[in-house]
């Protein structure tokens, strides 16, 4: 284990960088720009095609519904990291990393925005009609860069046993032990139980769970969260502050470089926030593409709905820890952070609350990447059926090892290997950028278009 975290910190000093922080970001503000401030000027339009088509959406016998995709999407994003990742950011990166996540969020829109865009673009259709895609297929089709590709869709095969599974699992074993007493590998032998019946139904079957799961245990931990808030009311004006002020501040870390602290919560900042809304690491849009939309752009717009809600749960959590009075008093970090948070305002009932939005957050996170990892595969292996199971198998108990891994060495190999996914992604989300821009000035002209082209 020592060797595999040395090893580990090397490669996530490198991946996570300053480059790195760079490229992710700057991705997003470049993509902000080129589209005019897409998300903030065309609000109207992408609510209206989201959040105002949630009640006319239509089942499709093939493929899934624009919502059903949203919903596996979400249900990967909306996962631990809106709880756990958070608290771990504000103990890693201090308050300020709460800031630099929002401003991540917010690029970050038109980052996810483009790489769903591209998916659909560029995606294929098999012989019973079904669409498949995602970014190995817009690097081998768009760039003509198949060893890109592949690159890719190795990374992101490995990291969904990282970010969408050993963290997921990790965080419900112990939230399970720390509010009910469950040992941990007992709750590590039920979710996995669950997960199995769930995924090997394939992706009709993780659709149909996550449709309604997603918007469950989105509201309930939402009002959840709202009501801690108003309890602590008073205690808002002083977290906002500390937030402000710490993603700015010239003070030195431990006798070190002046402005090093400002480096520490944005490094910590964007890359919780990546792990959070996975805008830029390419995860999305292999569930996106399976969507039976026409139009690319229409798609694309449900990836600023991913992260505009993202945004909100993640803004929540941070906010609820820290006008909590617990912050900076604990030792606790991630889930069992974010847990005592909520029972400092709502007793033990707040704790159990937290607790079932957590193992529902994760357990929706597993099912959704599950889904990443077979895409994976099957573009590795030109659709070999027996590799994608015995995939699902490993996955399966891998959910079981992980519950009783360590969060630390976990949490620090997920950010590894997002960061190592997010670099192929986003050189070919900015080599085809130009390809977004017009399909969204065209749809923007004549939104009622369904032609691709």
């Amino acid at each position: 284990m020592e060797t595999i975290e040395r090893i580990n910190n090397v490669v996530n000093s490198f991946v996570w960088g300053p480059y790195m922080l760079v490229l992710l970001v700057g991705t997003g503000i470049y993509l902000t720009i080129r589209t005019n401030l897409f998300q903030v000027t065309k609000i109207a339009l992408w609510m209206k095609s989201t959040y105002g088509s949630l009640s006319s959406n239509k089942k499709s016998s093939h493929n899934v519904t624009p919502f059903q995709a949203v919903s596996v999407a979400l249900a990967s994003t909306i996962g631990i990291g809106c709880i756990a990742g958070v608290s771990t950011a504000l103990v890693a990166g201090g308050p300020g990393a709460l800031f630099w996540m929002v401003v991540s969020a917010f690029f970050g829109m038109m980052t996810k925005f483009s790489e769903v865009t591209l998916a659909v673009y560029f995606r294929n259709k098999d012989e019973k009609g079904i669409h498949y895609g995602g970014p190995m297929y817009y690097m081998e089709k768009g760039l003509k860069l198949k060893w890109l590709a592949i690159i890719f869709a190795a990374f992101a095969a490995i990291a969904t046993f990282g970010a969408g599974n050993m963290t997921q699992s990790n965080a419900i074993a112990s939230l399970m032990n720390q509010t009910f007493k469950v040992p941990n590998l007992a709750s590590g032998i039920v979710v996995a139980f669950v997960v199995g019946l769930v995924i090997i139904g394939g992706i009709k079957r993780i659709t149909t769970v996550t449709e309604k799961l997603v918007p469950f245990m989105a509201i309930l931990y939402f009002i959840a969260g709202i009501v801690v808030l108003i309890i602590n009311a008073k205690n808002l004006p002083n977290a906002i502050n500390l937030v402000l002020e710490s993603a700015f501040s010239m003070e030195s870390v431990g006798g070190g470089i002046s402005g090093y602290a400002i480096f520490i919560a944005m490094r910590y900042g964007v890359a919780r926030g990546v792990f959070s809304n996975e805008a830029g690491i390419g995860t999305a849009p292999i569930v996106h593409a399976t969507s039976d939309t026409n139009n690319p752009i229409e798609q694309g717009m449900w990836g600023i709905f991913e992260v505009f809600n993202v945004l909100i749960i993640c803004i929540i959590t941070g906010l609820v820890v820290l006008s909590s009075g617990i912050y900076g008093t604990t030792n606790a970090d991630g889930a069992a952070l974010t847990s005592l948070a909520f029972k400092s305002a709502l007793g033990y009932f707040g704790e159990v609350i937290l607790t079932i939005s957590s193992v529902l957050f994760a357990l929706s996170t597993i099912i959704g990447w599950s889904y990443y990892g077979e895409g994976c595969l099957m573009y590795l292996t030109n659709k070999n059926k027996t590799i994608v199971i015995i995939y699902k198998l490993v996955f399966i108990v891998s959910i079981i090892i992980a519950s009783s891994m360590n969060l630390k060495l976990v949490w620090a190999i997920s950010d590894t290997f997002n960061g190592l996914m997010a670099i192929p992604n986003l050189i070919a989300v900015l080599l085809l950028s130009p390809i977004v821009i017009n399909l969204a000035k065209k749809y923007v002209k004549n939104p009622n278009s369904t032609e691709i082209e």
